[in-house]
């Protein structure tokens, strides 16, 4: 059988530079592998049916594209939802233990070291209290909980723990999942024919770990069952001084899947963020990368990604990725001022003539998983509400409509609603991170629709 995560590894690789970094992030690395089968279907599944629906319409092409030059030769993609993946494993010849297998072997990039983090005012804190962890696991700050939005370097210090423990402590057990990883290995042992056994196989795995670090923990399923069995895995580890590291987009408070016991357990050691990097640390990252990758470009160049790029640290060396190539392409040895000011300026071109009210509407409405009659109708729940008025403001901002004109769209509201909806966000957007993050990965949502 082919190794089907290593051959994920390098379509991946191609799609990072095709995709942009929030998309990539939010839809394509959350995708889970499955199987290429004898009839060329390469079967993979999604985390939602949202999700799904984002990679058909969005990505199924490009997916395709880099799995034919992955594979020479060509493929029928096949996405799943997480509950057409569970029906798929119940009746898949691919045996169900090698789940539990593949996550045993070692995942952390070489590349992701300590040296090799950018340490600014920004990040400081949590560089200082990762070293820590990695020099001492199970005396320091346990558990350690890192929160920031996407793109600004928790998974990075995740793997620089990891290749130090590698390194200074190799007698240790250490493992490294994404919280989706966890959760479909624990499903895969209940689906098991031999299920007790396949369970108590799990809990040997994690259970006798020496430190345990889980990725993006905010995505912990509400199923009772998957929580009771995180919940005592954390208290075997922490009651035996071992230590645990994870990893969220925010703070434990902030998560509302939780129990409250998990909650609290999450929040009983170090708990502080990752926020985004000012200017001088962003332009150091971008010189650190330069050096790293050998990009030749100016120094400008540089300065004015900086200068016009403060969201995350991957769409600050995307941007930083695609100027140097496309440069190199037209036969440059160096990328210069002018070519990364006409990339921006044709991309802030082609967003505004392609972009329409439905659009960011449509947009809206699959990254929040609610549909349009809920946005533009009556309901004022909480979950139809936010999403609402960031469709308003972001229709604003981006096409400049008249407020009658908006309100018209969302089922004939006053302009006094729309302006103060337009005003919330706008205000929400200088104080609130979790706004900003929504705000600013549904705006490069548009811009990579607004691209295919």
């Amino acid at each position: 059988m082919q190794d089907i995560e290593l051959i994920w590894q390098q379509i991946l690789e191609k799609l990072q530079i095709r995709i942009s970094s929030v998309s990539f992030m939010l839809w394509i690395k959350t995708i889970k592998p499955l199987e290429i089968d004898d009839n060329g279907n390469f079967v993979i599944a999604a985390q939602s049916v949202s999700a799904k629906n984002q990679i058909l319409r969005n990505f199924a092409d490009k997916i395709t594209d880099c799995a034919f030059e992955v594979l020479q030769k060509p493929i029928k993609l096949v996405v799943l939802d997480q509950n057409e993946e569970i029906e798929y494993l119940k009746n898949s010849k691919v045996e169900e233990q090698n789940v539990i297998e593949k996550q045993d072997k070692n995942p952390f990039k070489e590349e992701f070291t300590f040296d090799n983090f950018v340490v600014g005012k920004s990040n400081q804190f949590v560089y200082t209290a990762a070293q820590a962890v990695a020099q001492n696991p199970g005396s320091n700050f346990n558990p350690l909980f890192i929160y920031g939005n996407s793109g600004l370097g928790k998974t990075h210090l995740l793997h620089a723990i990891g290749n130090y423990v590698r390194q200074y402590s190799p007698e240790l057990k250490i493992k490294y999942v994404t919280c989706e990883q966890f959760t479909n290995s624990y499903i895969s042992s209940l689906l098991s024919p031999s299920k007790n056994k396949s369970i108590m196989e799990f809990r040997e795995i994690y259970r006798n770990l020496d430190v345990l670090m889980v990725d993006d923990i905010q995505f912990l399923s509400r199923g009772k069952e998957i929580q009771e069995e995180f919940f005592h895995t954390f208290n075997e580890l922490i009651m035996n001084g071992k230590q645990i590291i994870l990893c969220s987009d925010r703070p434990p408070k902030e998560i509302a899947t939780l129990e409250d016991r998990l909650r609290t357990r999450f929040s009983s050691g170090l708990i502080h963020d990752i926020s985004k990097p000012d200017l001088e640390t962003r332009i150091a990252i971008l010189h650190k990368k330069s050096q790293v990758e050998k990009y030749f470009v100016d120094d400008e160049v540089i300065n004015f990604i900086a200068e016009h790029i403060d969201t995350n640290v991957r769409e600050l060396t995307g941007k930083l990725k695609e100027v140097y190539f496309l440069a190199k392409i037209s036969g440059k040895k160096s990328a210069t001022i002018e070519d990364v000011k006409e990339i921006f300026e044709n991309q802030k071109e082609e967003l505004k003539n392609d972009l329409t009210a439905d659009k960011v509407i449509d947009v809206v409405c699959d990254y929040f998983n609610i549909t349009k009659e809920d946005i533009t109708g009556k309901k004022k729940n909480k979950e139809i509400v936010e999403p609402r008025m960031i469709a308003i403001y972001l229709i604003s901002e981006l096409l400049s409509l008249p407020l009658v004109n908006i309100g018209k769209i969302f089922g004939g509201r006053d302009h006094t609603t729309i302006m103060h909806s337009r005003d919330k966000i706008s205000q929400d957007l200088k104080v609130n991170r979790k706004t900003q993050t929504l705000v600013n990965e549904i705006k490069n949502l548009l811009s990579t629709e607004s691209s295919l």
